[in-house]
């Protein structure tokens, strides 16, 4: 069995081609991490809204209620207890009375990580909208 010999200019091809593909095969993985991660974010900030619908069908006069209801429900994997009042806004169409409708949206920047956009946010913002329960005008 022969071994074919390299050429002197073949010697360090298969290494660059390597780390080429690594790099990009790398870069491409981070990417998608921080997809996964934003993607996980967004659920919970959707989730989040959809509790403060949820309390803003029964009280909808009580803002502050509402938004400390969203703030409660979850310290993983966003803190929203730090979420300030401008990151929660309740809108309550028509008066606050039995069949008219509350949107509750929760704004979140999400900061990326990934090599190639790193430095960079991604604004997510989640809208739930229910309809009023009581009190009945």
């Amino acid at each position: 069995m022969k071994m074919k010999r390299e050429r002197k200019g073949e010697r360090g091809q298969s290494l660059t081609e390597f780390s080429v593909g690594v790099i990009f095969i790398l870069v491409l993985l981070a990417g998608g991490m921080d997809f996964g991660r934003a993607y996980f974010s967004y659920i919970s900030i959707r989730d989040a809204a959809q509790e403060g619908a949820a309390y803003a069908s029964i009280a909808p006069a009580d803002v502050t209620g509402v938004r400390s209801r969203v703030r409660d429900t979850s310290a993983e994997p966003i803190d929203l207890s730090a979420f300030g009042d401008d990151q929660i806004d309740v809108v309550v169409s028509g008066s606050a009375c039995a069949g008219n409708t509350v949107s509750v949206t929760v704004e979140y920047d999400f900061n990326i990580v990934a090599p190639f956009i790193a430095g960079n946010t991604l604004h997510l913002e989640a809208e739930a909208i229910d309809t009023i329960l009581q009190p009945p005008c």
